[in-house]
Parts: structure tokens; sequence; C-alpha cells
């Protein structure tokens, strides 16, 4: 049978404190919430009030179980309040020789028999727990922020954590209502060990000037379907939060280079730009501790006139290709009223092509997102071809052909030959050099990469990528014609990945590597990034969606490129590969869909 916990006590008020005491007392558990001083104290009972009282507004919360939740709670101040508690649980600042100092003080005061649990998410429990002289009764039990709403907590045990107390916990998480993954006390844990690597690449980004703010917070909401963009995530964190983890996890995590925090974030934590909480970060806020983003010098201008400044006038576009991203953005050129000249490599897939479009159109119409009349006027504007030459007057050719750079250089080569001046050639490429299809023409200022998303008539983003030869006007028509498609273009450098794809693949890679370390399972790792972080999906589910030889190709660009060790290929996603075990697609993957 688990032990029945009566009384928890909570060290530590804060936005995380506050949040676990609710947790606790919303469940008929009683607690006593411990501060360091009166003032702290009236901070932490108003986070509660506030919180609760939002519940109760927002119709979660009836006002009686409010009241009932505020009367099990009882605050004082010093640790010695929790002499007769059943369980601990500290939630201090991120600091070894604080939390070090709070447990020897727990220690003595607390039962013999007292659970001594840290929130921490980052330093590890094992050197927490030795400060006691009851080493086998600490555990990691780490919530996540704000801990009301989040399902997911972390139970960490050390490798003297006695087994009951590890059992006793986990029926604890299960009475409150959370789903737990239970693991060792590594650097991180899962989620953060997954989450900071990525956010620490985000803000490398800003810091390089690859793409702004605002487009790299877009290309992976959009893109990825996160709730929110890497940098808004950092200053709802607090960026002297994140950097303390980073700091923590890069010592402790084997001195990936990855966790070394970004120069930026240093500077910015020194300059006071802590995020939401001091109303200034990647952002500036209303006023600190508002989630309202005001605009700031870095703000770019929000009107059409500013979008369109320099673009060409776009009438008419080719589209050359007969894939799946082809058919998608013939699909959306036509519907966005454009004129389309559609060109394949024959009669037969030009039938095929046009067959799947009208088949898409017909969808929609089924499901009264478009009109008969709409329908039947995107189907006339398109021309279909097996023939280059007729992209002579078009304004804008998007290439979509194969992912094989000899093949799109002898296009452009043709395209270069037979389109007119002032023509915007476009290539979808998601993982090829621009600059390298570029210089294949005579004219590499007039060469953009457009990279659509798939089904390209779903997804919002587009990926603007400006090589070192690309005009001004180039980009700006680019922006210009995303926009005129209802798309949001975010702009960024030629380099390997552009935002998405180098920022998803290495967390995906991450995972990889955690499994491989037979340090949690697949499930538990897609549970911690969909209940943790609020993931779609979780990182191997997403992989046999992508296909694992695809996200094989996309993780050697980014090693070949950037030559970071980190981002070597993990050789369990080398050998699935090679096993022939590709996802979804061929039914088996790191899970098997043989029977889905």
């Amino acid at each position: 049978m688990a032990r029945e916990f009566s009384t928890v006590g909570v060290v530590g008020l804060g936005t995380m404190g506050a949040g676990i005491v609710e947790v606790f007392a919303r469940n008929g558990i009683d607690v006593v919430a411990v501060e360091i001083s009166e003032p702290a104290l009236e901070r932490g009972r108003a986070t509660l009030a506030g919180s609760t009282d939002r519940a109760v507004a927002k119709g979660k919360l009836a006002v009686a179980d409010r009241d009932a939740l505020h009367e099990r709670v009882h605050f004082a101040v010093g640790l010695d309040a929790l002499h007769s508690v059943d369980l601990v649980i500290e939630a201090v600042p991120e600091h070894l020789d604080l939390k070090q100092r709070i447990f020897a003080e727990l220690d003595r005061v607390c039962k013999p028999e007292t659970i001594l649990a840290t929130n921490t998410s980052s330093l590890s429990v094992t050197e927490i727990s030795v400060a006691t002289s009851r080493p086998n009764q600490v555990i990691g039990i780490h919530f996540f922020n704000p801990a009301p709403v989040m399902k997911l907590v972390e139970v960490v045990r050390t490798v003297v954590t006695a087994p009951e107390v590890v059992a006793d916990v986990e029926a604890l998480c299960a009475r409150l209502g959370k789903v737990d993954v239970t693991i060792n006390d590594r650097a991180g844990f899962i989620a953060n060990a997954l989450l900071f690597g990525y956010l620490n690449h985000a803000v490398a980004m800003v810091e390089s000037h690859y793409a702004t703010r605002e487009d790299i917070d877009a290309a992976m909401k959009l893109g990825c379907g996160l709730p929110m963009g890497p940098l808004a995530l950092m200053d709802l964190i607090g960026l002297d939060t994140a950097y303390e983890i980073l700091d923590t996890m890069y010592r402790r995590g084997g001195r990936d280079r990855r966790h070394a925090p970004v120069p930026l974030l240093k500077q910015m934590v020194t300059a006071g730009l802590l995020g939401r909480k001091s109303g200034r970060g990647f952002y500036t806020y209303e006023r600190p501790g508002s989630p309202k983003v005001v605009p700031d010098e870095n703000t770019p201008p929000a009107t059409d006139a500013a979008l369109a400044d320099g673009a060409r006038a776009i009438a008419k576009v080719g589209v050359v290709g007969s894939g799946t991203m082809a058919t998608g953005i013939i699909e959306v050129f036509a519907k966005a009223g454009y004129e389309v000249v559609s060109v394949t490599r024959g009669a037969e897939k030009s039938a095929a092509v046009c067959e799947a479009v009208k088949t898409s159109l017909n969808k929609g119409v089924v499901r009264g997102k478009l009109a008969e009349t709409d329908r039947d006027a995107a189907l006339g504007r398109i021309t279909w071809t097996a023939t280059l030459d007729h992209l002579a007057d078009v304004d804008l050719v998007v290439e979509a052909v194969v992912e094989e750079l000899s093949v799109k250089k002898a296009l452009f080569a043709s395209l270069d030959e037979i389109c007119k001046p002032g023509v915007v050639l476009a290539t979808t490429t998601s993982s090829l050099p621009v600059i390298d299809v570029a210089m294949a023409t005579q004219r590499p200022a007039d060469v953009v990469g457009l990279h659509f998303f798939n089904p390209a008539p779903v997804m919002p983003l587009v990926e603007v990528v400006r090589t070192i030869r690309t005009s001004p006007e180039t980009t700006a028509t680019a922006r210009a014609v995303s926009a005129a498609l209802g798309k949001t273009g975010v702009v960024c450098g030629d380099r390997s990945g552009f935002i998405v794809n180098a920022l998803l693949f290495p967390y995906l890679n991450d995972a990889v590597k955690m499994l491989e370390a037979s340090y949690s399972t697949a499930d538990d790792i897609d549970h911690a990034m969909k209940l943790g972080c609020g993931y779609p999906m979780g990182p191997f589910e997403l992989l046999d969606v992508v296909g694992l030889d695809v996200s094989l190709a996309i993780q050697r660009e980014l090693y070949l490129e950037l030559r970071e060790p980190g981002f070597a290929p993990a050789p369990l996603l080398e050998h699935l590969v090679t096993a022939g075990y590709l996802g979804r697609k061929t039914r088996r993957g790191f899970r098997d869909h043989s029977h889905r």
C-alpha cells in the first residue's frame, strides 16, 4: 500500500512554489507554505489568491471550492513550521548551495520518515541529497509551470533513493491527476535537456542576425505547431533562469557546446533584461510581469506598404515539378488569383497533377471551405504543359523538383535562358544551398528560396531564403507574394536547415540519443514533451511521421555544414534507417505501426 500523505510542506512561494501549493490544496491535501520573510510570504499568498481568483472567473473553480482550498493552506515564516509534515517540496531559486543549506535544515526539523523533495529543473538531486542524513528519502519532483495546469511531473530518483519512496511519490502524482515519468538523476532530466539546447540555438540565431526574433518565433509556431516561439518562451521562463539551467547543464552534462549559454544571453541578464518579469527581454512588455508585448525599436513595420516596398508586380507564375509539393503550390497560387503555368516532364505527369489539384479543390468544396465558382475560377487560371519554353512570359518561377543539386542546377540554367529579365526565380529546396542553385544562372540577384511546408494549401508558413547575392527587391517580392497567398513569410539567410529544420532536427536527434542511452523510453520522452512543453507531437511520433530516412538526411546536412559535434546523427537513427525501419511509411520506425 502506498503511503498516505495528509500534510505536505512547500518551501519557496514564487510562481512555481505557489502553483505547487495550489495543486496539493485543490486535491484535498493540507499544505504548510513557508517563506523566508513576511513580505515574501505575502507575495506568495497574493500569487495563490490571484491564480485561484482567475480560475473562478473562468468558471474552472467554484467559489466554495476556492474558499475550501485556501482553508487547507497554512502560511508560515521559517522551516520550523514543517516539523510534522509527511513530505516537503522545495521550490527556491536554482542555486546548489542554497538548496543544500535548506535540505540540511529540513533534515534537522522534519520527522525521520518525512520524504524530502526538490523541484529543481537542472541541479543534481544527488548533490542536494547528500546534505542530509537520509539521502535514501530524497527525490526530485519536478513540476512544470504553471503547475496547476501542466499535467507532467518528472519524478527523479538518485542511485540511493529507496524504491518505496519512488512508489509512494508516483502514487501521489496519480492522486494529483498528474502524469509522471520516472527517470534517473541526469542534467536537465528529459524535458529541459531536450528543450534548452533548442532555445539556446534560437538565441544564437538572433545574436548572429540570421533572422529576426519575430520571424524565428513565427517559424516555430506556424511550421511546427508549437504553442510559443522559442524567444517568447525564454522571456516567459526568465532569461536569468534559462541562463542558470543552461550553465548547469553544460557543466553537468558532458560540456556539450550547444548547452554553453550564448554570450548574448549573459549580456541581457547582466543588463537586467530578464523577460516578462522585468518588462523587457527579447521583447518589450507593457509593464513588468505583463504578458502583453508592446512595440519597441526592433519591431518591424506592420504596414502592407512596408512589405511591398521595392517588390515587383507578379501576375503570372510558373511552377515546375509534379510531386505533392508542386501540386500543393499550384493550388495555392491559383486560389489566390494568380495565372499559373504548370510544367511537368510529360503529358502523363501533367494529367496526374491536374487530377490531384482537382481532387484537392473538390475536397474544399465538399468541406464548405470553397465555393464551386471559386474552384472553377481557380482551375481556369491554370495552364498545363510539358514545355519549359512556356515560362517565357511569367513573372515568377517556383521550382519544386527532386532534392538533387545537379537536377536543380540544370533546371535553373535552362530557366536563365528562357525567362525574361527581372523574373524572380525561386527554389522550394528544404536542405540544399540556394546559392549553388543561383550561381547556375547569370542572374543570381533574382534567385531566392521559397520553402513551403507540406501540405502547402494548409501550412501557413513560407521561409524566404536570401543568399548573399539575392537583391533586396527579390526578397521584398518573395515576402509580398507570401502575404498575397495568405501565408506568413519569414526571412532568413542561406544556411542549412533555414530556421525550422535547423532548430527542429537537432532536438529530434537529441531525443534519439536519450533513448539510445537507455535514459528513458520513447513513450516517456514523448509524454514529457507533449505534457511538459505543450508540443503537439512527441519527438518519436514526429520522427515516424516525417520518415527516419528524411530525418537522417537533414541531420547529416546540418552536421556537414555546421560541423557541430552535437549535431552528428545518433547511431541508433542510422541503424534503424539501414534496417529499413523508416517510420509509418514502412509500418515500422521507433514504434510498430503494423496494427494501427
